[in-house]
């Protein structure tokens, strides 16, 4: 229901001939920033975020009584592959307006945990029935289904609890953080990924687009909406990080579908959700999937150079938009 991740390969997205952005709205200093950001160290950036967010995520959740629902649930969150996008997208948020990332990192890890839960209940064989995920069999073909469901539906409440008992209280107010658990409650619930979730068993070809934006855009736009609510950014900024984190969210799974496009190596469940139409790909073909992306990349841009009075401490969050798009490096989990 969230961010896709479809590791870095030989194969590229090349979207045509493309003339350089130049918005007659953006201001000198907007595109100076735009060019930093190719030139920006994302690859390292997001490591060393990784290797912090899976410290925590390992501390988070010990092992106990009942020792079951526990493993599931790390077996899920810690999974090797992992990329971690929603907790690097709400901590580059979070700094962006120069809050330390300590007051990020609780709710980056219930991100994930809830990222996590999602995916759990997604693959589970009443829903898209998929047998594996990040490159490891899905929780409910190691655990059986009725621990899969047992360990989505504890890691929810998990992530909740987590963001109001470790989030520092000298660095966030707490209404921030109640701000901040009604944007994920939101963001999973039957406006949100639910939403998606329901039209993508349901199938038609004229829900993909709200199918995209509920199941994918979802959780890109709760993490940078969470990192700038954490912040304290205001509302206006708050709105810009909505429509940013929804267009990189659904940027993420456009070209996820066109690289599998292009590879041929779908599998059963890809198939099913082309037959059903769920992607713009399986509706409109790889052609126009590629003008969609370009046009989120666009989007997602163009939200950004807001931001442009915070100076260089944007730079992470236009380097996301690129990566999304041309998956130019691949991440590799730092356990």
């Amino acid at each position: 229901m969230a961010f896709s991740i479809m590791a870095a390969s030989s194969i590229r997205v090349h979207f045509g001939r493309t003339a350089p952005i130049r918005c007659s709205s953006s201001s000198p200093s907007a595109v100076l920033t735009r060019a930093k950001s190719l030139q920006f160290d994302l690859k390292t950036y997001w490591k060393k975020l990784i290797f912090e967010t899976n410290q925590k995520l390992d501390e988070a959740i010990l092992v106990q009584y009942p020792d079951e629902i526990y493993e599931a649930m790390r077996y899920s969150v810690l999974a090797e592959g992992a990329k971690r996008a929603p907790p690097v997208m709400c901590v580059a948020a979070c700094e962006l307006f120069g809050v330390d990332r300590l007051a990020a990192f609780p709710t980056a890890c219930a991100l994930e945990m809830v990222h996590a839960a999602s995916l759990i209940h997604d693959d589970l064989p009443c829903m898209d029935d998929d047998p594996s995920r990040r490159g490891q069999p899905s929780n409910h073909t190691v655990y059986g289904v009725d621990m899969a469901i047992l360990a989505g539906d504890a890691l929810f409440p998990l992530g909740f609890q987590h963001i109001v008992s470790h989030t520092p209280s000298d660095l966030v107010p707490e209404s921030r953080l109640l701000r901040v658990v009604a944007e994920i409650a939101r963001a999973v619930g039957s406006r949100g990924m639910a939403a998606g979730q329901f039209l993508d068993l349901e199938g038609g070809p004229n829900s993909v687009e709200f199918v995209q934006e509920k199941k994918f855009g979802e959780m890109g736009q709760c993490s940078a909406v969470c990192g700038g609510l954490l912040a304290g950014a205001e509302d206006h900024e708050v709105q810009r990080l909505r429509r940013y984190g929804r267009a990189v969210g659904v940027l993420y799974q456009v070209v996820d579908d066109i690289l599998e496009e292009q590879t041929k190596q779908l599998d059963a469940t890809d198939e099913s959700r082309r037959r059903k139409g769920k992607s713009y790909v399986g509706v409109y073909g790889i052609e126009k999937a590629k003008e969609v992306a370009e046009e989120l990349r666009n989007k997602a841009k163009k939200e950004l150079d807001g931001f442009e009075k915070y100076g260089d401490r944007v730079v992470p969050l236009y380097s996301f938009v690129d990566y999304a798009a041309d998956r130019g490096f691949s991440i590799e989990s730092s356990s």
